[in-house]
């Protein structure tokens, strides 16, 4: 189980799916990806959908998660996510009153018991006192992390040299 922090996006993408029987039906999925902007997000998509999809399709929604911090499971059978609500339980100095604040997670499991495991895996590993407060199964397809600067090292970037017009190096 690892564990990824940064600004997510939620994609809706609507396109023509070829269904098991073979007939052709509109659908709209949810994606998530790691991404800066709206912008970044949206070119994102698109880019990792074109691999997936053979003809047109549309992104009809992006919104920022609710969700800062993403689990991902190391598990074959994880197929789902779950939207998850813990509360961080602290103890206030001066009031000595308990204090709970909510936190947001997306967590990558094969079903509901397994999600509770994992979320109970990464955070015992915490000194923070939490409670799950819910879990609940998402309609996101899959979750798409922003690779490219960690997939071109910068030792292996070769310089780009202008040509002239005689076709020798500026």
């Amino acid at each position: 189980m690892r564990s990824r922090t940064t600004t997510w996006f939620e994609c809706k993408i609507r396109y023509e799916k070829t269904m098991e029987d073979g007939t052709a039906k509109k659908v709209t999925e949810t994606y998530t990806v790691d991404a800066l902007s709206f912008t970044e997000a949206e070119a994102s998509i698109m880019e990792e959908m074109s691999a997936y999809i053979s003809g047109e399709f549309e992104v009809r929604d992006i919104k920022k998660a609710a969700y800062g911090e993403v689990f991902f499971s190391d598990s074959e059978s994880a197929d789902r996510w779950y939207k998850t609500k813990l509360q961080f339980i602290t103890i206030d100095d001066k009031t000595e009153k308990e204090k709970r604040s909510n936190v947001n997670y997306l967590v990558h499991a094969a079903s509901l018991p397994m999600a509770v495991k994992s979320i109970d895996e990464v955070m015992g590993g915490t000194m923070i006192d939490y409670v799950i407060a819910s879990v609940a199964e998402t309609q996101i397809m899959d979750v798409f992390e922003h690779n490219k600067i960690l997939n071109k090292p910068e030792a292996d970037a070769k310089p780009e040299y202008e040509q002239n017009e005689n076709g020798g190096e500026a």
